[in-house]
């Protein structure tokens, strides 16, 4: 059965045959046919089949009460001792919430809190100890400002115990496998959820990572999570879909994944892009530390944005919104 991707557009010059792109900025007029046992073929979009056109092009419903029609800076707040990136910087209540507030004001739609590191080779994390990070700094945010907040995890009671203090969506990077509570707690909670793809846990996932075609057999694998989110209650308007890039993946595959991101806009969600200061990005572009890698992710981010994702996690938010304005300044017509 192929996959189909869209060739996403912004350009002001907009044919007549023009389709719009999830409701958002982008428009496409032009899909390629995937195949796994067959070379690609590039088709006029109303060729591809009904079904696929309704997903590609039906607008995204907002979600913790986030437009998607426009994208969304996810700031990242690990209140952690040893993430990759940033960890022991926020592990400090205090410190935390100042981040927070910081990443508000520069621009972040919502802030995505999460208390056990998912670094390569990272180890899991008590249950009290993962809500002892996490549910505090989520309480005192939501005192203090009514910004949306997520919560980084994959069980259940810390998804319970973060919204409970406030949080209005999980993010789990386990896709919904590791904890089979968690789905169900989300669905009688009403919350929306981030289901991420992985092959394999964090403390083993970059030792050998091996795909047929990773694109499509991403894709499938979150195809499957996202219908096994909807029987367990979870409605498809309040999913949204993450490749995982980064999460048991080469150099390679995440290229591959980046250049084929458009092809998740098929499974009928808000799709996140979360590359964020990534090993790749300093592999590239020649930045050893992570924390110097704004430039790399920025670009990242930017190239995502021109596929159309709508949701966007990363670390340097200031810097990113600018970039972002100025993007979409320089090159979503008006009337878009």
């Amino acid at each position: 059965m192929p996959h189909y991707r869209p060739l996403p557009r912004t350009d002001h010059a907009r044919p007549d045959t023009a389709l719009p792109l999830a409701g958002g900025w982008c428009w496409f007029d032009t899909v390629e046919e995937v195949h796994r046992d067959a070379p690609a073929r590039l088709i006029p979009a109303q060729d591809a089949p009904a079904e696929v056109l309704s997903r590609l092009t039906a607008p995204r419903a907002p979600l913790a009460g986030l437009d998607m029609a426009r994208p969304v800076l996810m700031g990242i707040l690990n209140v952690t001792p040893d993430s990759f990136s940033d960890g022991g910087q926020h592990n400090d209540p205090g410190a935390a919430l100042a981040r927070a507030e910081s990443m508000t004001a520069a621009g972040a739609g919502i802030i995505d809190i999460g208390g056990e590191s998912t670094r390569p080779g990272a180890s899991e994390v008590p249950l009290d100890e993962e809500i002892a990070r996490t549910a505090p700094v989520i309480a005192a945010l939501r005192q203090r400002s009514d910004v949306p907040i997520s919560i980084d995890t994959r069980k259940a009671p810390v998804a319970r115990a973060a919204h409970e203090a406030g949080a209005s969506l999980v993010n789990d990077v386990a896709g919904f496998t590791f904890d089979p509570a968690l789905a169900r707690f989300c669905a009688e909670a009403g919350l929306p959820v981030c289901v991420m793809h992985a092959q394999g846990t964090p403390d083993v996932m970059q030792k050998d990572p091996r795909y047929d075609n990773v694109a499509l057999d991403v894709y499938d694998w979150l195809d499957e999570r996202i219908t096994a989110l909807e029987n367990a209650g979870i409605p498809r308007t309040r999913i949204v879909a993450d490749p995982g890039i980064g999460f048991g993946k080469t150099l390679e595959h995440n290229l591959t994944l980046l250049h084929n991101l458009a092809l998740f806009h098929g499974l009928g969600c808000a799709v996140l892009l979360g590359a964020s200061r990534k090993r790749f990005i300093g592999t590239i572009g020649g930045t050893e530390e992570a924390r110097h890698r704004a430039s790399g992710s920025i670009a990242v981010t930017l190239a995502g944005v021109a596929q159309g994702i709508q949701i966007h996690r990363v670390h340097d938010v200031a810097e990113t919104r600018e970039a972002l304005k100025l993007w979409m300044a320089a090159t979503v017509a008006a009337e878009n």
